[in-house]
């Protein structure tokens, strides 16, 4: 039986708003904890008309306090923005706060574009080639266990627990996986940003997987998109605003937010457009709940993974509600 998790980004509909996008995380949180999902993710995007969420860590604190039990993290905090310590601080907070419910993932992915990347950094140049190091310290301050010749050796990261926010690391890319397996985190493939060469980066990360406080075992998932509908016919009318929207994204088109079903029909996709189109549903699953079953659970067969990490993106907040609760009526 597969496991059914959420990356929820706080999608903006086109004549809605940020504070009503984050206002639906929640209520979308409190469904997925309803439901049995395993764990809530949110993201972070900077200088965004389209998406809401910017800060997973204080986005992390309300929703783990408007829920029970479900886990909460970031999917994720982009690390090369920031100092390893202070995220480490965030994370332990939170940890001390909700015990055993909060999942820390990190990327190394802009997050926006080049101003934003400017405004986070300041005068500090960001430097991705740093990542596997800010990494390997991250480890080491949720862990305590910088090295004796480390120049900080006997920094504390407050406040002091007993427990460790489990460290995920994200990927669309073999990269990452490299590095989660060394410093023996978690690893998510990003197939709904990348369809191409999950499986391989999934399998490497297996093979040199070293354990460690995060976790004994190798533990990964492949996060997707899905859409999830009554009928398959119903599934592909409520995908096409996420059709036409990440056609908008990746071409710089303006966008005001997820468009309507009725603006995707009636947009004049040019034949490279239909293309990308299709080429972009490579990244998505769409259909009714038995078409959905049945390709999830062959997408998990082919990573290798018991974990599937849904992304659902409608014009609708109800049409994304009921995909989420028949996506886990199917299982």
């Amino acid at each position: 039986m597969l496991t059914l998790s959420i990356l929820d980004q706080s999608p903006i509909s086109y004549g809605s708003n940020a504070r009503e996008a984050l206002q639906q995380t929640v209520e979308l949180a409190q469904v997925a904890e309803k439901l049995g999902y395993k764990r809530f993710w949110v993201s972070e995007h900077h200088d965004s008309t389209t998406l809401a969420g910017s800060t997973p860590e204080v986005l992390i604190a309300h929703l783990a306090a408007k829920t029970n039990h479900i886990r909460i993290g970031s999917g994720g905090v982009m690390l090369p923005h920031y100092s390893a310590y202070k995220v480490a601080e965030n994370f332990r907070m939170l940890e001390a706060l909700y015990p055993e419910r909060i999942d820390l993932g990190v990327g190394r992915a802009p997050g926006g574009m080049p101003r934003a990347t400017i405004a986070l950094n300041g005068d500090r140049r960001r430097n991705v080639d740093q990542y596997p190091d800010q990494v390997a310290q991250l480890k080491a301050y949720l862990t305590d266990t910088l090295p004796t010749d480390h120049p900080l050796h006997g920094l504390k990261v407050s406040p002091l627990i007993d427990t460790v926010p489990k460290l995920w690391l994200l990927g669309s890319s073999g990269g990452s996986a490299a590095v989660a397996a060394e410093q023996g985190a978690a690893y998510a493939f990003a197939h709904f940003i990348n369809g191409e060469g999950g499986q391989a980066a999934v399998q490497a990360y297996k093979e040199r997987f070293q354990p460690s406080a995060f976790c004994e075992q190798p533990q990964a998932s492949v996060a997707v998109f899905v859409i999830c509908a009554d009928t398959d016919e119903a599934a592909e009318r409520i995908a096409s605003s996420l059709d036409l929207s990440l056609l908008m994204l990746e071409s710089g088109q303006p966008s005001l937010g997820t468009p309507p079903i009725e603006m995707a029909e009636a947009y004049a996709y040019s034949p490279f457009e239909r293309a990308r189109v299709a080429a972009n549903r490579q990244r998505m699953v769409v259909g009714s709940p038995r078409t959905v079953k049945d390709e999830l659970t062959a997408m998990a067969a082919a990573y290798g993974v018991e974990e599937v990490i849904a992304v659902t993106i409608t014009y609708r907040h109800e049409d994304r509600l009921r995909s989420y609760e028949l996506l886990a009526d199917a299982f």
